[in-house]
């Protein structure tokens, strides 16, 4: 595998690899990625790995045993969050997007029936039933990171 400039290859798990690869059907240009097993000791000490925080303490992590770590979320701006996750440094980026923004993208997609998850999902399912006239539901989610901001399915489910 060639190297990415200095950083050395780009190692990714296979739960990142599955999102690399759908990308790539869908036609979005994608970094060459290596598979850890494939790469000699010395590779691996250069490698840039990406992997999710499910990996943190696995035995596919312990491949890289000098690894520093880090984790990319909005919650990385509080230094107690990144202490928590025991991560060497965080990355402040947010998944999240403004109320004009997911608007716009629903819209875009044409869809007339739409599934809402994560943050204030019966404010958002409302909103497009009664005032954009589509089918809503929520989804359940096992994420428990904002407190107050996620409703029980019940609550959004069409009258």
């Amino acid at each position: 595998i060639e190297s990415t400039r200095d950083i050395g290859p780009l190692v990714v798990h296979g739960a990142v690899r599955v999102c690399v690869e759908a990308y790539r059907e869908a036609g979005v240009s994608q970094p060459q990625v290596a598979v850890a097993t494939d790469l000699s000791r010395e590779e691996l000490s250069r490698a840039l790995v990406i992997a999710p925080p499910l990996a943190q303490g696995s035995p596919w992590m312990r491949r890289f045993p000098r690894a520093s770590t880090a984790f990319v979320s909005g919650w990385m701006r509080l230094r107690a969050l990144r202490r928590q996750r025991r991560v060497d440094r965080g990355f402040v980026l947010s998944d999240h997007v403004d109320w004009p923004g997911v608007l716009a993208a629903i819209e875009a997609t044409g869809a007339r029936r739409v599934g809402v998850t994560h943050g204030f999902t019966a404010p958002l399912a409302r909103f497009l039933r009664e005032e954009r006239g589509l089918e809503t539901w929520t989804l359940a989610t096992r994420f428990t990171g904002e407190a107050g901001a996620e409703e029980t399915a019940e609550e959004a489910l069409p009258a």
